[in-house]
């Protein structure tokens, strides 16, 4: 499933970047349109199209990285649901936060990979992982706290062409996910933690 994913959101991506930007333009999620121009389909295709090639190479790089360990966690089913449960709330957190901006569009699967990303914390909380330029590993939990206090922070700044809505809400959407599918694997991620 990660692998399909991942061609599908590099066909899509390198489509509307390359030689169809008509295609972009159709995938972008606009808040503020959403119910008034009923775009509904924009709260899915948006999830697979990127707005330039660095962020579909460190998005598919982190979903490569991280997706086939929670895939090979949980199966490619409940995988799937994972993410696209990811996409949606990530597109919910979008949605309350600039459902007044008619200009704010959106573009890429962060929201979903993130997902993806913290339910593997869960999975493997006594893993680490690396930023770059950062040659230190980082463990995952401590990651996982940082990383949502930035996402917090940085969507309350509302600069740059960064969604950190999306990212904060796909990110509690996996802890969320694990916690409602897997409560055994947060005791276990507890016990390991704590003892």
């Amino acid at each position: 499933m990660t692998l399909l994913l991942l061609a599908v959101i590099g066909v899509v991506s390198v489509a509307g970047l390359s030689f169809a930007p008509e295609l972009r333009e159709r995938c972008l999620f606009r808040p503020y349109w959403l119910l008034p121009r009923r775009q509904y389909g924009t709260l899915i295709s948006s999830g697979f199209m990127h707005a330039d090639y660095g962020h579909l190479l460190f998005n598919a790089f982190t979903l490569w990285s991280f997706g086939r360990l929670v895939e090979r966690a949980i199966g490619s089913p409940r995988f799937l649901v994972l993410y696209a449960f990811g996409l949606l709330v990530a597109q919910a957190g979008t949605w309350l936060s600039h459902r007044r901006d008619p200009g704010y569009a959106s573009l890429g699967a962060s929201g979903a990979i993130l997902a993806v990303l913290f339910a593997s914390v869960v999975y493997y909380p006594t893993g680490s992982l690396y930023i770059l330029p950062l040659p230190v590993p980082i463990p995952a939990p401590l990651f996982a706290v940082g990383y949502l206090a930035y996402s917090w922070y940085a969507a309350r700044q509302a600069r740059g062409r960064i969604n950190h809505d999306a990212h904060f809400s796909g990110a509690l959407a996996g802890l969320a996910f694990v916690a409602l599918t897997d409560p055994g694997a947060w005791r276990h991620a507890i016990g390991m933690l704590a003892g």
